[in-house]
């Protein structure tokens, strides 16, 4: 057997030499895997006279664990510096200033139609939705209007140069076409509501040509007014979280018959508009029982199936429930704005623990 010593001197100068724990394993597989060279050694003990082993053994045992000792003693002398390594690049600055807070917020339009989801899915409605673009037939016909009604006309519809099914496409007047999608699409019974942008040509404080819209739709067996009713003033206790008087007036819409309008009792104090006390009458949603023609339109009978529909604008109850006075500035785009009226970035509406 030849001189121990020099294979261990060797194979400790490999150890030594190691850059990394990968090349130290190398090294260690080398020498004491089950190839290796002392392993080799270990082999040929097998072939020697009981007296060559005497000596023989004991030798190879204590450089075995000569090298297992080097090599532990490196492996721990690299897992330091890399881990020393790791600080290093992983250290933080804490003189460095701090990152600023985010500055975004949550427009009180998503707001509100958020809050509105809220209250009417716990009521079960489910939210539908629909294209911007509409055919004539879902924005005006399926809705029983006839011919010749003031709404066809080019100053109060946004017309487009593009036809689909025959017409001139529309930038839908109100969210109603999603009512009609549904009619046509699903069967009874349907309770749904509607969100998303409506355009008609018209532009003042409290106008402008793109604003947002809630509408409802109840389509059922044996539905009535009552159900109606209870329906809007459930929502307008929970939507301004306090008691409000409501009054219902006779009104006329082509898509619903009889039609009505919701009014709430409020008070101005200065600029504030404060809704559930006062003297006064305001508006807030037009409603009614879906008119016959519109439920045969959409391919069901009247006689077995009736319905109620409601529409909220979406931006004038985001108005009086936090103080707005100008509806054009919730399209100007101003940081400051959005800054005063915003909304926390994680503001999730609910119920349990409160809408705003």
């Amino acid at each position: 057997m030849q001189d121990l010593s020099a294979l261990q001197s060797d194979i400790e100068a490999r150890i030594a030499a190691a850059q990394d724990l990968r090349a130290l394993d190398e090294v260690r597989v080398a020498a004491l895997g089950k190839k290796g060279e002392v392993s080799l050694k270990m082999r040929e003990l097998g072939q020697m006279s009981p007296e060559e082993r005497k000596t023989a053994g004991p030798a190879l045992n204590a450089l075995r664990d000569a090298l297992d000792a080097a090599i532990a003693a490196k492996k721990a002398q690299l897992e330091a510096a890399e881990l020393e390594a790791r600080l290093a690049t992983e250290r933080v600055d804490v003189t460095l200033p701090a990152a600023p807070r985010p500055r975004g917020a949550i427009h009180p339009v998503t707001q509100v139609m958020e809050e509105m989801g809220a209250i009417f899915a716990d009521m079960g409605f489910v939210v539908a939705d629909g294209p911007d673009i509409e055919t004539d037939f879902n924005n005006f016909t399926a809705l029983n209007f006839p011919p010749g009604h003031p709404a066809r006309d080019a100053h109060d519809t946004f017309f487009m140069k593009a036809e689909l099914d025959g017409a001139p496409a529309v930038l839908r007047t109100h969210t109603s076409p999603v009512q009609i999608r549904t009619m046509l699409g699903q069967k009874p019974p349907i309770r749904i509501i509607a969100q998303g942008r409506t355009y008609r040509n018209d532009s003042d404080q409290t106008h402008t040509p793109m604003f947002h819209q809630t509408e409802g739709l109840v389509i059922d067996k044996g539905t009535h007014m009552g159900h109606l009713k209870g329906c809007l003033m459930e929502f307008v206790a929970a939507y301004f979280e306090r008691e409000v008087e409501v009054r219902f007036r006779p009104h006329h819409f082509p898509f619903t018959e009889p039609s009505a309008e919701m009014d709430v009792r409020y008070e101005r104090v200065g600029d504030e508009i404060r809704i559930g006390q006062g003297d006064k009458w305001m508006e807030v949603v037009g409603c009614g029982m879906v008119h016959p023609n519109v439920i045969r339109n959409c391919g069901l009978d009247p006689d077995e199936y009736q319905g109620f529909a409601f529409g909220f604008g979406i931006d004038r109850l985001a108005m009086l429930k936090y103080g707005m006075p100008d509806l054009r500035d919730f399209f100007a785009a101003d940081a400051r704005w959005l800054s005063h009226y915003g909304f926390p970035a994680l503001s999730m509406p609910n119920l349990a623990t409160g809408l705003s």
